[in-house]
């Protein structure tokens, strides 16, 4: 019995709507490893980028828990960091994938982006390592305020000639970050991080979207239905030619018609 609520294409986006976020975390991470698995079939090495943020739990749960995947074969990344939390913290996107991916699949190489250090100088290594051969796959999420990585409304490029930079983060970002319990009041929340870029994100061959939770539901309906805009960055997956968006029956709201 099929378990999906959903079924829909917006320009070139595939959604799936799921009752709710359990299922759709398995679901999502059933089709992400399922692609995976076909690409170390025929390349030697699969390199993905990941997110860091409460919104993956279910999914990375499922995708590491997943049996007869080579991780050994595979070049881990993820999206974006903080500036200036110390190296013990906990917050640390670097430190979270670490608890909830890495150490779990214990993947070939695992490349983390540094939270101290000049991030000039932090962007341009990281940024060699991204662009040494293309990515296959780039398991994201949507922001409340629709940005993708830390890519905010106020910094958001969908033409950016830099492929990672540092941004001032938005008020509406930093919120959600005490929204999800990462910190515990706004003052908290760090002003600044790095990020890849929307054309860096973009790049890859394939995009997997998980996205679910009633906070999201203004973002995920201005995402399939505004325009493609950098108010709403994650408007530009839209636009992608493998990109499934995952959501649930919380964060998706059918449109109103009349």
């Amino acid at each position: 019995m099929t378990t999906i609520v959903q079924q829909l294409q917006v320009d070139r986006l595939q959604v799936e709507v799921y009752p709710d976020r359990a299922i759709m975390g398995v679901q999502a991470a059933r089709q992400a490893a399922a692609h995976l698995r076909q690409l170390l079939a025929t390349q030697p090495e699969v390199r993905i980028i990941f997110a860091a943020a409460p919104s993956q739990n279910e999914f990375l749960a499922a995708l590491a828990s997943t049996p007869d995947i080579d991780w050994s074969r595979v070049t881990a990344f993820h999206m974006d960091e903080y500036i200036g939390l110390s190296d013990r913290a906990t917050q640390r996107f670097s430190a979270w994938l670490t608890r909830h991916l890495m150490q779990r699949v214990q993947p070939g190489k695992v490349h983390l982006i540094p939270s101290q250090g000049d991030p000039d100088t932090i962007c341009a290594d990281y940024l060699r390592l991204i662009q040494r051969a293309p990515i296959d796959m780039v398991c994201l999420g949507i922001g409340e305020n629709g940005h993708l990585a830390f890519n905010d409304p106020p910094v958001a490029d969908f033409d950016d000639p830099q492929g990672m930079k540092a941004v001032q983060l938005d008020e509406i970002c930093r919120q959600q970050q005490v929204n999800d319990g990462c910190f515990a009041t706004l003052t908290d929340v760090p002003s600044h991080a790095l990020t890849l870029t929307i054309p860096t994100l973009m790049a890859a061959h394939r995009l997997f979207c998980i996205v679910p939770g009633k906070n999201k539901r203004q973002a995920v309906s201005t995402t399939l239905r505004g325009p493609i805009a950098t108010t709403c960055p994650a408007t530009i997956l839209r636009r992608h030619p493998g990109c499934t968006l995952f959501t649930d029956s919380d964060a998706f709201q059918e449109p109103e018609h009349g």
